[in-house]
């Protein structure tokens, strides 16, 4: 029988049951789609309609149809079909989480576009509540779970138990399955209806029986590396209160860190395990998967000029390379006066992601190493040493300059040396040879990675891999004219020819020299000797015949341990009477152990400060010079 329409506020008398014409649509329409309008769920729920004002039309169905209660049937085999309805679940939840611009000021589950129904709630509802038709499949109720479904998981939420509701009536009635009706077995308990709009929205309304849509949600969010448990605060990454947006642009690419992992070791002792060690097997595999770094060589003797070249580019980031490397290492022979200017030239062409591990000087000889500033912390203390090949010592312009550090658990070892100088003094440079590997004192304080394969008249032997660039002041034999009539040639014609005629090489095969280097292979025309900022060879009277003076040798201590992939020249710098020459190589590294003396990151951080602020002002005066250059092509017709 027609009732009258109550106002909003606390209810005092039970509601109206559904009537038969009132029972739920078939589930069909669910599982196509959502609810469509907010119209759609007043109707489904009884709740009043937007106009409070406007009588409710009751449904003239049969009374006694209504006030007839049903007590439902055992369910009969439930059917398969929870694949349909976690597709739509998943539709729910794209509803739940709209957008990454939710106000996260909103707390316990009342914002703006909710309504204000939380606040009427006054707890856990009671068993006897009806079950109703929610707005969020989290709502149906579950009283049956699927067996072997974790906590938390998609189709956990619910699922199991809707689909015994959607089967018992589908299956009764031998139509399209719907959710059961039931009545109350107690009255309602009374509750207040606040509204923040004109019309109500539960779209996003959890009842307060299912409390632990919270604790569904949160562990859905965590991370899978998460290490706070239930009784910890909860991670912002798992707070429900985000859109699944902007939780997922919470997420670091930086590896966890366990707290176990920090109790157990330091990060400047560590442990002596490679496993565990900060420079072990764990920390190079996630910083090189295939256990190899790219290394930068390269030599320039810069015939003590004051002027530098306006670009390094072509030096440090040859054409050839899509990438720059890893590691950079940078021999100068007769350097220029001012050293701190040559190494911020350096610093500025590189830019913000390389920092300067170490410089060192030996007169005139300067090496400098710089590397990506995410790899300091693989670094132990780098230590130098120096000979003086002079037979009066206190002329340094011939000599070597050696630089030794351990990289993870890789040991390296850098010399750049200027030899004698003539034609015709091969075995003086021989004798030069010979003073350095004898009288570098490397390493000190940082151990051998592998003693008993050293040889102490031999500081080559005694790293894991060697690189020995500079001006090794070898000559091509047989005289200026038959060196010229070589270079008319093509140059895959000449360079072979031109080697033929190497006092290097010669020595090399004889064993004088250099034991047990190689030197990736030549394809570049000889480095020395030019007129200064010039394509042309020696044109004053003493005619010096070009040759490859300018050479960078390595040396392994495990077979293909190095492996050269470019090796060249730079024909553009022409500031000085030699060319440049460079090599890439790409080199196997082995883990380590933290028993050694570590860098602990330490590198030259104002070198790094002026570096950076060159690079910035020159950008500035880039910009402002072609804002210039587009306002004074700009003209006005009047």
């Amino acid at each position: 029988m027609p009732s009258k329409s109550g106002c909003l506020g606390r209810s005092q008398v039970p509601p109206p049951q559904p009537s038969a014409h009132t029972r739920l649509r078939p589930v069909g329409r669910m599982l196509r789609g959502h609810l469509n309008t907010d119209k759609d769920l007043a109707l489904h729920q009884g709740s009043p309609p937007p106009d409070s004002k406007s009588p409710v039309k009751i449904s003239t169905e049969d009374p006694q149809a209504k006030a007839k209660p049903f007590t439902p049937k055992p369910p009969p085999p439930r059917p398969k079909l929870e694949r349909a309805l976690s597709l739509d679940e998943k539709g729910w939840r794209r509803r739940r989480f709209q957008t990454s611009h939710e106000d996260l000021a909103a707390q316990n589950w009342a914002s703006p576009s909710r309504g204000s129904l939380q606040e009427g709630v006054p707890g856990p509802t009671s068993i006897c509540s009806p079950p109703r038709l929610s707005t969020s499949l989290q709502e149906i109720p579950t009283s049956r779970r699927a067996p072997g479904r974790a906590r938390g998981s998609p189709s956990s939420l619910g699922n199991s138990a809707s689909l015994d509701l959607l089967y018992r009536e589908g299956a009764s009635a031998g139509n399209t399955p719907r959710l059961a009706s039931r009545l109350p077995s107690c009255p309602l308990p009374a509750m207040d209806w606040n509204f923040a709009s004109d019309s109500l929205r539960t779209a996003n309304k959890v009842d307060a029986d299912h409390a632990d849509y919270k604790l569904h949600l949160q562990t859905r969010l965590f991370r899978a590396h998460s290490s706070l448990g239930p009784g910890q605060p909860p991670s912002p990454l798992a707070c429900d209160h985000c859109s699944l947006h902007s939780a997922k642009s919470s997420f670091s690419l930086l590896a966890p860190v366990r707290a176990k992992d920090v109790r157990s070791r330091s990060y400047l002792e560590g442990s002596l395990l490679a496993s565990g060690a900060l420079m072990g097997a764990e920390e190079l595999a996630r910083y090189f998967p295939d256990r190899s770094v790219g290394l930068f060589v390269a030599t320039w003797n810069m015939q003590g000029q004051k002027e530098l070249p306006a670009n390094l580019d072509e030096l440090l980031l040859p054409a050839e390379a899509d990438y720059a490397q890893d590691l950079y290492v940078i021999g100068v022979q007769e350097g220029c006066s001012d050293r701190r200017e040559w190494e911020t030239r350096l610093q500025e062409t590189l830019g913000p992601h390389y920092v300067m591990l170490h410089s060192a000087a030996h007169g005139a000889l300067y090496v400098s190493v710089l590397l990506r500033r995410d790899l300091i912390w693989f670094c132990s203390e780098v230590e130098s040493s120096t000979v003086t090949t002079r037979i009066v010592s206190q002329i340094k312009t011939k000599g070597a300059l050696g630089i030794g550090f351990t990289f993870f658990g890789t040991s390296f070892l850098f010399i750049t040396s200027h030899f004698t100088s003539g034609d015709g003094k091969v075995s003086e440079r021989l004798l030069d040879y010979s003073k350095t590997i004898q009288g570098l004192a490397l390493p000190k304080n940082v151990p051998d990675t592998c003693p008993y394969r050293s040889d102490s008249a031999d500081v080559t032997t005694r790293f894991d891999g060697v690189f020995w660039f500079g001006d090794f002041n070898f000559r091509l034999s047989g005289g200026r004219v038959a060196v010229e009539a070589i270079l008319k040639q093509d140059l895959g014609v000449s360079v072979p020819a031109l080697l033929q005629l190497d006092q290097l090489t010669r020595e090399m095969k004889k064993g004088s020299i250099f034991k047990g280097f190689q030197e990736p292979d030549i394809h570049f025309l000889p480095s020395y000797k030019f007129d200064i900022g010039k394509d042309s060879y020696d044109t004053t009277s003493k005619q010096r015949t070009p040759s490859y003076t300018d050479r960078v040798m390595y040396r392994s201590r495990h077979r293909d341990d190095i492996c050269p992939v470019k090796y060249s020249s730079c024909p553009g710098i022409k500031t000085s009477d030699h060319r440049p020459v460079y090599g890439l190589f790409r080199v196997k590294v082995r883990p380590g152990r933290d028993n050694i003396p570590l860098a602990a990151g330490k590198f030259d951080r104002e070198l790094y400060l002026i570096g950076i602020k060159r690079r910035i002002s020159k950008e500035i005066q880039r910009q402002r010079a072609l804002k210039t250059q587009h306002s004074s092509t700009v003209c006005t017709v009047s």
